[in-house]
């Protein structure tokens, strides 16, 4: 924390490029590398008020880099919260790389991965959720992906957390009331009804956000789809139709696919992870064989099941399909449209949607798209709506449900107030470890002279 960074913030090859100078000693590195045009002289930085300058850049051996735009920000009104400088140059590689240099020379150290918005989250200007959320919207790669870590990034999680937390805070420090004030038998703090309601309530909210990752893990990875069938009905075919592109080797050979081959694409703002798979047949090559395993591995990830068929299939076809895919969306997606009629209703085609199409011309793919935003069952998600889509966040979210599981059952059974205050506070931990947050006993004390006016 006490080096100054530096690093470039901008993809190379562009017209313009942007390094961000961060620390203590970024306005004087900085102020000394430039040069005014008219003047000759550095920019004057005492009082700390120049906001930008515009001039030629040196290295610290007096050579002449590019004219550049430094701007300056002072600490703590800065992204993170300390003195920084940003400068635009013209982008190309060498004048960046040795404006880097140039700034090394001059005292600072090359910035790591995520070092700027570490130190935005050790200086107080963003919370862990948040800072999580600045990647997040970098990676973003479709309207949904942006829209959850926008709202991450503007502290829509934050907010619900704290508004938990200052309940449970509350009840917390109504239960170390009844503690403190044990030998006065005749007040009464608690009323443990209300404190049941309130931690039923809690719960529910927790439990709420935990459910909201299944959406969240969707819309930040992609939602699974499987595309299994016999060898050579079109599955390659279709994956690269739904693609757009040529992924995947098409040939009438059969056994082409022996591995799995993924890729994504976003269909009506949802992100699409299909999974094109080895077709399942009997071999004895043992390079299909491998894949045929991989396919059967895969299937089980997948929540969507494209079942791909050139001809209908038998009754103890579709149920062992049923069996093999249970709790899954399943789709039965008849290629080569031309060459066969639409299946006759059997016992099993209720656990079907079925879809005829032609992968090879293109027929009927806007069908089986639609049904595919239909089975992905994604909400529409609005601007304020919170989803959860970090693992860590829901391992958290999970943990503090539990400890509120057992304060609601010992208030239900009447267990002792400093044993439920016990688990009430390792809940407000664990709801802490998502935005970095600690709850120190101070807090709660704050939180009792605010609530109560002991005196009275």
């Amino acid at each position: 924390m006490s080096d100054t960074i530096c690093a470039l913030s901008t993809a190379v090859g562009g017209a313009i490029g942007v390094i961000r100078v961060s620390g203590d000693k970024s306005l004087s590195i900085v102020a000394h590398l430039l040069r005014s045009k008219k003047t000759g002289k550095e920019p004057d930085i005492e009082g700390r008020k120049l906001i930008r300058f515009y001039g030629d850049f040196y290295s610290p051996q007096g050579m002449l880099i590019d004219d550049v735009v430094a701007n300056f920000f002072y600490a703590p009104h800065s992204y993170t919260g300390e003195d920084s400088v940003e400068i635009s140059c013209h982008g190309s590689s060498y004048i960046l790389h040795q404006a880097i240099v140039a700034l090394i020379d001059a005292g600072c150290r090359q910035a790591e991965p995520g070092e700027y918005t570490k130190r935005a989250y050790l200086n107080g200007k963003m919370d862990l959720s948040q800072a999580e959320a600045v990647a997040d919207l970098i990676a973003a790669t479709n309207k949904m992906t942006h829209q959850v870590a926008l709202g991450q990034l503007r502290g829509h999680i934050t907010n619900e957390l704290s508004k938990m937390r200052d309940q449970l805070l509350k009840l917390n420090s109504l239960l170390q009331l009844e503690l403190d004030f044990s030998d006065h038998e005749e007040l009464e703090f608690a009323d443990r009804s209300e404190l049941l309601s309130l931690s039923q309530a809690l719960s529910d909210r927790i439990n709420h956000l935990a459910a909201s990752f299944e959406t969240g893990r969707a819309i930040k990875d992609g939602v699974a789809v499987a595309i299994v069938g016999k060898t050579n009905v079109g599955k390659s075919t279709l994956l690269n139709r739904l693609l757009k592109e040529d992924r995947a080797i098409v040939s009438d050979i059969h056994g082409t696919t022996r591995d799995v081959i993924e890729d994504t694409t976003t269909i009506n703002g949802i992100l699409f992870r299909f999974i094109d798979t080895a077709g399942l047949r009997k071999t004895s090559d043992e390079i299909e064989r491998l894949g045929i395993e991989r396919t059967y591995k895969k299937l089980s990830e997948a929540s969507i099941v494209l079942w791909m068929l050139d001809a209908t299939p038998s009754e103890e076809e579709c149920q062992k399909m049923i069996e093999k895919t249970e709790k899954k969306k399943l789709i039965r997606v008849f290629n080569k449209i031309d060459l066969h009629q639409q299946a006759s209703a059997s016992p099993t085609q209720g656990s079907f949607s079925d879809v005829y199409v032609s992968a090879k011309y293109g027929t009927n793919i806007e069908s089986l798209e639609q049904m595919l935003c239909k089975a992905a069952g994604i909400p529409e998600i609005t601007e304020n709506d919170v989803i959860i889509t970090s693992a860590r966040h829901y391992e958290a979210l999970r943990r503090a449900s539990a400890s509120i599981t057992r304060v609601i059952d010992g208030l239900t059974s009447g267990l002792s107030s400093d044993l439920i205050s016990e688990d009430l506070h390792i809940c407000l931990e664990q709801l802490g470890e998502i935005t970095g947050g600690e709850i120190t006993p101070q807090e709660t004390l704050n939180n009792i002279f605010s609530h109560f006016c002991i005196g009275k």
